[in-house]
Formats: C-alpha cells, structure tokens, sequence
C-alpha cells in the first residue's frame, strides 16, 4: 500500500518505517544462520565450513542485488513524494524487466563459474565437494533470489516496509522447516540447506505476488509500463550501479578476509564464517537506517521537504551510532555463549571470540557511513558511497587484514580490526563531504533544493 513519509513527527516516521524492516532484515539474516546452526547438529566442521563460505558468496550476490534496486527504492520514492503516479508505475515496470533479464543472464555466468569460485576461495579440501553442491543450487535459485528482493524494493519505495516483513516471514518459516526436513532426515548436508534456501525464497515470491494481485497498492501497471524506456532504465542504473559496485567491492574483501582465514586453517575458517553470520544479525539496526533514510528521504525530497531529509539522517544516525556502541561493549565482556551457538568446538569458539571482539566495534561507524550513505544516495549521488568504500577496502581493510592474518598466528583479533577501521575512513569521508555541502549552500547562498537539484535529475 502506497504511504506518505513527508508528514508527522520525523522521528516517529523513521522508527514506523525501520522496524518493520529491520524484523524482515533479521529473518532474512536468519536464513544462513539458521543453515549454519542446522548444520553445525547434524554434520561436522567440514560441512558447516561449506555453508558458511557457499553463504557468504550467496550474501554478497544478494547485497549486490538489494544495492542495484537501490535505484527503484528512490525513483519511486521521489515519484510518490511529487504525486507523479504514471512515473512511479513506469518505473516499477521498468525495474521489474531489467531485473529479470539480469537475473538469468547472472544465472547462467555464474553456473558455469562455480568450481573457479570455490578455488578463488581457498576453500578447504574437506569442504569443497559441500561449497560446490551448496552454490550450484543456489544460482539455480537467482532468478527467485532476486525477485524477492525487487518486489520489497517497490514496496519499500511506495513508503510501504511491512508488507516485505510478511513475504520473508513465511520464507523463514519454510527455510527452517526444510532445513531440518533435508539436512536432518534426508541427510542431504551442504546441498540440504541450500535446497532449503532456494526453495522457500521460492514459496515467499508465489505468496507476495499472489497478495499484490489481490491488494489495491494505489499503482496501476499495464503492458505498456514493463516495455524498455531508457530514460527510466538509466535512472535506474544510475543510482543503483554505484551502490551495487560498492557493496559487491565490500563483500570481497570480507571474501579477501575469508580466503586469509581460509589460509591459516579449517578452525580459523569456521570461526570467521560463524562471526560474519553474527555480525549480519548485529548490522540489523545500521542496514535498517541506510534503507530507512533512502526511502523517506527520497520522498521528501520529491516533495521539496529538505529539512525533513537532513533531519532523517539526524535522527537515523543517533539510532545506529547508540546501538553501535552498546553491541560493542556487550561482546567485549561476554562474546563466547554468542559464538557457541554455533559450534561446540573449543577452538572454534576461542578464534571466534577473538575475531568478533574486534570486529563488532565496525557496529558504530558503519552504522554512521551507512546513514550518510542513504541520504547521498536519496539525492542522487551514489557515487560518493563507491568513492568511500573503494578507498576503505583499498587503503584499509585488506592491508590490516592482511597484516593481522601474517603477523598474528595465534590470534584473530588483530584481523577483526580491520573492517572497523576501513569503516572509520568511510565515516570520515562522508562527514566531510556532508560538511563540505553544507558550507558550499551558505557560501553561495543558494537553497538546498537548488544545489541538489544540479546533482541528480531522474525525470525525463
């Protein structure tokens, strides 16, 4: 259902929209968790090193997706915002084409790439049959990955994030059931929990269509709305591909990270790959604003309320930047029964403490650079997100993890770092550009519409 974010309280309407999405976020990230934990009852390290590593490849495939689609959440967000109807349905049909294409087209590729990537990632001999059979079904299951994500993308852009809640909750429930029905019964290990992926994000896509065919979203799509407009599709890309390269970069170098940990041995791996699962559950709240502030700012700023876009990022970035700090503080003091979760292996446990003690503290300052990220991306200006993680990868995350894995032997903490202190540049990066904006409005004396507007245009 189509709603309006540009009235009422801000900060009511950041909480009313982000907690929505943040349950849909969390049972989304239950999905690998939950093939981790299954596996981890009923098979050994070795498969549960294959879901943790097929996983991650499967994460960053999704946040590329989830990035791309960035660009309907604001076109249409902005579309709403002005009251262009005809926009807003020109530009659903349009995402839906050119994701379709794209998912087949990614399909295919990456069918035929699966044992070069299992390589490039170092994975371990006694887990690569599992890591081939596990991503082999699951790019089986792009095309349904990808609508998913597509059709929450359009609803979340109509100011709507509970109706996405509702389609991944009955997919969690599936996932959950099958998980247990292939890997526990049928004994299917890796392949098991990665038919159980696919096949219930399938069942969640049947369920969300068949509710908007039944619902009055208040968007009326016909044939003519899906047929190539290129103006729309440049829109699209324009905005998307610089956060789909930014978070694809992003996820590898956590895959750079894994292949280090990788190196140093099948407990090392397994620890780094149960962590990263704890951290996408503790990235719930800083995921949440970068989506929130894209989608309520878009509209705001189709509305010409740019006050309320800059104080949607204000209150955005105290939520993420408060609980960034109380997750930080509570693994320092007890981050063992988190990692213990999953894995009864002592050593497993103790790399897995050292390595999430240094990580977690990436909570605060991602969630900071991920929240001006929103906003940039709001107005149009993706690339300034790609500028700041390229340089972040580049000049920081993969030299100190690097430098942690060869000089620390004993310990994963100094290779948790890494991704905090990449983020900190981030966040640096993009308060001074927001700083640098601020002061280029007064010292010309222009208004912020104006300024902006000279930066993106997404109408024809």
């Amino acid at each position: 259902m189509e709603k309006n974010l540009t009235t009422g309280s801000v900060g009511k309407t950041v909480l009313a929209f982000s907690l929505p999405y943040l349950l849909s976020y969390f049972l989304q990230t239950l999905y690998g968790m939950a093939d981790l934990f299954i596996i981890g009852q009923f098979n050994g390290v070795e498969s549960t090193t294959a879901v943790s590593i097929g996983s991650q490849v499967m994460h960053m495939l999704t946040v590329m997706i989830v990035g791309l689609a960035m660009g309907a959440v604001v076109m249409i967000g902005q579309a709403i915002g002005a009251e262009k109807k005809e926009h807003a349905s020109r530009t659903i049909g349009n995402t839906i084409t050119l994701f379709m294409v794209l998912s087949i087209a990614a399909m295919t590729v990456l069918l035929f790439a699966v044992r070069p990537i299992v390589s490039i990632m170092s994975t371990p001999g006694e887990a690569v049959s599992g890591t081939v059979a596990y991503l082999t079904i699951c790019f089986l299951g792009i095309p349904f990955i990808t609508a998913y994500n597509i059709i929450s993308s359009i609803f979340r852009g109509m100011g709507d994030s509970k109706s996405p809640m509702y389609f991944i909750v009955v997919a969690c429930v599936v996932n959950i059931a099958l998980d247990y029905l292939f890997i526990g019964k049928m004994g299917l290990g890796a392949a098991g929990a990665a038919l159980g992926t696919t096949l219930s994000q399938t069942v969640s896509v049947i369920v969300s269509l068949i509710v908007i065919l039944r619902r009055d979203t208040g968007i009326r799509l016909v044939r003519e709305h899906f047929k190539p407009h290129w103006a729309t599709m440049s829109g699209l890309l324009k905005i998307g591909i610089p956060i789909a390269l930014q978070d694809g970069f992003i996820q590898i170098a956590f895959l750079v990270i894994t292949v280090f940990a990788n190196l140093r041995g099948l407990n090392d791996a397994a620890a780094v790959g149960i962590v990263e699962k704890i951290i996408g559950i503790l990235f719930l709240v800083p995921s949440s604003m970068l989506q929130t502030v894209s989608a309520l700012s878009a509209q705001n700023i189709g509305a010409g309320k740019h006050d309320r876009a800059r104080l949607t990022l204000r209150y955005a970035t105290i939520i993420a930047v408060v609980w960034g700090v109380a997750v930080s503080l509570l693994m320092q003091v007890d981050a063992e029964p988190f990692v213990a979760l999953f894995s009864d292996n002592e050593t497993v446990r103790i790399l897995g403490c050292q390595y999430l003690r240094g990580y977690v503290w990436d909570c605060i300052f991602a969630g900071i650079h991920f929240c001006f990220s929103g906003y940039f991306c709001a107005y149009g200006m993706s690339g300034i997100s790609f500028i700041h993680n390229i340089l972040s990868i580049v000049c920081v995350r993969i030299p100190v993890a690097y430098y942690g894995s060869t000089h620390f032997p004993d310990t994963l903490f100094p290779m948790g770092l890494a991704s905090p202190a990449g983020s900190a540049l981030s966040a640096v990066i993009c308060i001074g550009v927001f700083l640098w904006m601020s002061w280029r409005e007064q010292s010309d004396g222009s208004s912020q519409r104006e300024w902006k507007n000279r930066c993106r245009n997404f109408e024809n």
